[in-house]
């Protein structure tokens, strides 16, 4: 099976996160970002292939969208004196958000197909973030913001922060499906949109995404390193994502291999793009914004937890454990090698040196 949905209308978690015996964990796996299909009973005509261009298209203002959603989330909850780390409400607002997509599989398929992805793999996947994540471990290990404290406590922080994110991802994902099942039997399925309006959504959302490149050069330099360069970059992290899913998730039965990918790329390249801002020299103002972007666009919409969320309920066991520890030891393991090593060697600062400011 994979996280699909059978008609009824009461399910608990396990029948939507569990695998039908008869499929193994391979198509589990792989079903997760795919358009709702044969799997799910659809009828040929609402069947769209992964690569479709309407798939595809809707991938585009809905990665906008979540990386837009994200820095928004983080800049409203970073504050002196804030009681948790920021990146906690992303995590859990977007694996909430995919509990509720999982729970409409078959919904969104009898309806347009292609909003499921859209909502799923672009929005909750550019929403949260396993890069950002990890390197904020990384962070609490060596103490980058140079705070008062031993360095049991740095562990302690870095701990915390595995574990609090885990908790609640896991959490968020299946209090999602609940809700959405407890809320779903009100609302009437609206009917599906005609070829027209298909069509013309297609049409939107790639003219939206087009949109970015001019906003990244005409609007003021200032707002490249906090938005408009982060949306240039998102949907080239989103669809790397998603085409490794689609290829490479299927390969295996015991770990999501796609996905597992990316998230190990997008940790090391945000890792290289944080050594890169700690530089002695600085780079240049423009380079320092263009770095920011691929940071929170790129690598944030390349990595994802709600998605690792969802593979992790999908599996059992200890391959569900093995998938998060491998996953977790990868990504720190990557870090330590290109960040631990430039910190440590004395090349590059612990903080970043280049600044947004213009001359």
């Amino acid at each position: 099976m994979s996280l699909d949905l059978p008609s009824q209308q009461h399910l608990d978690v396990g029948s939507i996160l569990a695998r039908h015996q008869t499929t193994d964990d391979a198509n589990t796996l792989a079903s997760i970002d795919r358009p709702p299909s044969e799997v799910e009973e659809l009828p040929p005509a609402k069947i769209y292939h992964p690569l479709s261009i309407h798939v595809l298209a809707l991938l585009m203002p809905a990665s906008m969208f979540g990386v837009l959603a994200r820095l928004g989330l983080q800049a409203l909850t970073t504050y002196d004196g804030q009681s948790i780390f920021p990146l906690a409400y992303v995590q859990a607002t977007g694996c909430f958000i995919m509990g509720v997509g999982l729970r409409m599989k078959v919904p969104f398929g009898n309806f347009y197909g292609p909003l499921y992805t859209a909502l799923t793999t672009g929005f909750c996947g550019s929403l949260t973030t396993f890069s950002g994540w990890q390197v904020n471990i990384f962070d609490s290990w060596v103490n980058s913001g140079q705070f008062f404290r031993g360095g049991l406590r740095d562990f302690m922080d870095g701990f915390t922060q595995t574990w609090v994110t885990l908790v609640l991802s896991l959490a968020s994902l299946k209090f999602g499906v609940y809700v959405c099942g407890a809320v779903q039997p009100y609302f009437s399925a609206p009917p599906p949109p005609s070829k027209n309006l298909r069509y013309t959504l297609t049409f939107l959302a790639i003219l939206t995404y087009a949109a970015t490149l001019p906003v990244y050069f005409f609007l003021p330099g200032n707002f490249r390193h906090q938005a408009t360069a982060a949306l240039l970059f998102s949907f080239p992290g989103t669809l790397t994502r998603y085409l490794l899913s689609i290829n490479l998730n299927p390969r295996l039965k015991t770990i999501p291999l796609g996905t597992f990918m990316a998230n190990s790329l997008g940790t090391a390249l945000l890792g290289f793009f944080h050594v890169v801002q700690g530089f002695p020299s600085p780079v240049s103002q423009n380079a320092c914004s263009l770095l920011q972007g691929l940071g929170d666009g790129y690598c944030g919409c390349l990595t994802t937890i709600s998605t690792f969320a969802a593979e992790i309920g999908a599996l059992k066991g200890w391959k569900a454990v093995s998938y998060t520890i491998i996953s977790w030891t990868a990504g720190q393991l990557l870090l330590l090698l290109i960040m631990g090593s430039s910190f440590w060697g004395g090349h590059v600062k612990e903080q970043m040196t280049c600044s947004f400011q213009t001359s």
